[in-house]
């Protein structure tokens, strides 16, 4: 009988039940991607990594409990952490993962963990058909990159406030939707929500991949390349960001909760 690792990870916490829990599961060899799959429904969260060796660097795939996603930024974190705690790498090593969005590369810096993603700027799009009146909103103005839908509403008691259908978002194609307004509180720049009924997940905690976006948005805005984001979900989470030529460093903490075995 083959007995597999998986850990279940509060990314971007600062302690237990906080930030966005995903699962890591540590494979000798690339697996089955039903397989894959029929875990991730199985773990019922937001994200399962499944981490395999190649040569350097390793392998990492997502997936949400309905469908495989292009990038992920919590359950990189989760990854990461996982790697360096259980000294799979010991921790002046990068981590390096090979993805469907190419080498991302992670570090350690004391508690924090810092990821080098692509930057995922939106371009100004008209809302589909129905989205508006699912989202129960009044924008400001409406992005979309590869992956999302960026919304900005007029100030943050609005994105805190927001009550989206549900069942009406999920029949739009499209992995989610980034509400976002900026803060009136001076420890961060702006404040977020992200849905993605479609995928799986009606509202994700904390979306790593989620800030490469609000990075660039805010970060033109603003006139900035240091931002620091809150995604004001239930349990809540911080995010850093910098800013470097079409990359964006994101930077958070993780905490590991739950250690298994698959069998």
């Amino acid at each position: 009988m083959t007995h597999t690792p998986i850990y279940q990870v509060d990314a971007f916490a600062q302690a237990p039940f906080q930030g966005n829990p995903a699962a890591v599961c540590l494979l000798n060899q690339e697996a089955d991607a039903n397989w894959m799959q029929n875990i991730a429904a199985e773990m019922n969260l937001s994200e399962t990594a499944f981490l395999f060796p190649k040569n350097e660097s390793y392998g990492l795939r997502w997936f949400t409990p309905a469908t495989e996603v292009d990038l992920c930024g919590h359950a990189t974190l989760a990854s990461a952490h996982i790697l360096w705690e259980t000294g799979a790498l010991s921790p002046e090593r990068p981590a390096l993962f090979d993805t469907l969005s190419g080498r991302l590369t992670s570090t350690k810096n004391q508690d924090w963990i810092e990821m080098d993603f692509p930057a995922e700027p939106a371009t100004k799009s008209a809302l589909p058909d129905g989205m508006l009146q699912a989202l129960g909103a009044d924008p400001l103005y409406v992005g979309k990159n590869r992956m999302d839908y960026i919304v900005q509403l007029k100030d943050e008691t609005c994105v805190k406030k927001l009550a989206p259908d549900f069942n009406a978002l999920s029949k739009i194609q499209i992995r989610g939707i980034i509400v976002t307004a900026q803060s009136v509180d001076k420890k961060c720049d702006f404040i977020s929500r992200f849905f993605a009924p479609g995928a799986g997940v009606n509202e994700d905690p904390v979306t790593g991949s989620a800030h490469c976006c609000l990075a660039e948005y805010w970060g033109e805005r603003l006139k900035k390349n240091s931002l620091v984001g809150y995604q004001a979900s239930k349990r809540g989470g911080w995010v850093k960001m910098k800013r470097s030529s079409g990359r964006v460093h994101l930077s958070g903490q993780a905490v590991t909760v739950l250690q298994g075995t698959l069998v």
